[in-house]
């Protein structure tokens, strides 16, 4: 008996440092869940399942052995559900919002391949995915076979979108940028809050034209903030470019601009983020004239998405959600405002 117990050793060393078993997560609506594409860091496009704030997230945990008639001794095994942010210029520091765990079983041994479902019920998801230059805010699943010397696990991103109701208040953008006794412009965008998918409508114009312009645009500028005090990033991105005119303007004349926002890939404006981030888009007037001086004026807009046609469970489920947080009176009024929407 002694004499075998020194090949086992080294057995099992051997095994303990390549994978034993495989985890695989598979969420329960997998079939009828709406995917989204989504950047990953290295600028490619992924698809990932969509969850709103409020939503339960559920499924089941496939452990499956390699090595069949061999067991696998472990020290428990969880699934956690996190949201982080990661500012990339404080790698491997993550900053987590959400974090939540369920133990599915006990420390000891697997004879066989086994299944565990879990659920995190109405999970809070308050803030939408995002990757950018300088920072990363992702939603995951992670399963974990704990063991003594190297742990075994899976992970499984998710993309979380938030939806806002239309803003109450949206006034028109009005303003003038001129140069004294040589430029005079007005120019007026019909609403300061556009949902994604909208169109910026609006005019120029020309009150006073004593230089010569040749060129005119309008630029849709991203700006994301990093960072706090004097660690502060800012990454100007310019997303879109209008043109409005080529060629002189004359005074009196007024030129229209219908700017359609679905063809670009924009975020809602994001405003200090778990104090971390701030994404906010700005529409930036730009004049160029024959010697090639630029004049520009720019303006915030907030960006907002609008949501599609609620489902009931996921009206039902954001009732429960705001009824979590703002105490079981309001509970009633919420229910019976997401009946009248599903209506």
């Amino acid at each position: 008996m002694h004499d075998s117990s020194p090949a086992q050793g080294v057995g099992m060393s051997f095994f303990s440092f390549g994978q034993t078993a495989e985890i695989d997560i598979v969420l329960n609506d997998a079939e009828t869940r709406k995917k989204v594409e989504h950047k990953t860091e290295d600028g490619k496009r992924d698809k990932y399942f969509l969850f709103y704030d409020g939503e339960t997230v559920s499924g089941k945990i496939n452990v499956t052995l390699k090595n069949p008639g061999k067991r696998l001794e472990h020290q428990g095994i969880k699934i956690e559900f996190i949201g982080q942010i990661e500012l990339y210029f404080d790698r491997g520091n993550h900053h987590e919002f959400v974090s939540l765990v369920k133990d599915l079983a006990r420390p000891g041994e697997m004879a066989q391949s086994q299944t565990f479902d879990f659920e995190f019920t109405h999970v809070e998801k308050p803030y939408e995915s995002y990757t950018g230059q300088n920072v990363k805010l992702r939603y995951f699943l992670r399963a974990t076979i704990s063991r003594r010397l190297n742990d075994i696990c899976k992970e499984m991103d998710i993309v979380v979108h938030t939806l806002s109701t239309y803003p109450e208040l949206n006034s028109s953008i009005k303003m003038e940028v001129g140069i004294e006794d040589c430029l005079h412009i007005e120019f007026e965008y019909n609403k300061s809050k556009y949902h994604l998918k909208d169109v910026i409508v609006g005019k120029i114009y020309f009150l006073l034209v004593r230089i010569k312009i040749k060129h005119m645009e309008i630029d849709i500028i991203k700006r994301e903030t990093t960072g706090t005090g004097p660690n502060v990033y800012h990454e100007n991105d310019t997303i879109a470019k209008y043109e409005i005119m080529d060629g002189a303007p004359v005074r009196g004349e007024s030129i229209p601009i219908r700017l359609f926002l679905a063809g670009y890939e924009m975020t809602p404006t994001m405003r200090d983020i778990n104090k971390k981030f701030s994404v906010r888009y700005y529409l930036n007037l730009v004049l160029i004239d024959e010697e090639e001086r630029r004049y520009f004026k720019q303006q915030e807009i907030t960006l907002w998405r609008k949501g599609d046609i609620v489902r009931k469970s996921m009206s039902h489920q954001a009732a429960i959600a705001s009824q979590r947080f703002e105490g079981s009176a309001s509970s009633e009024k919420a229910l019976s405002q997401a009946k009248d929407e599903d209506d």
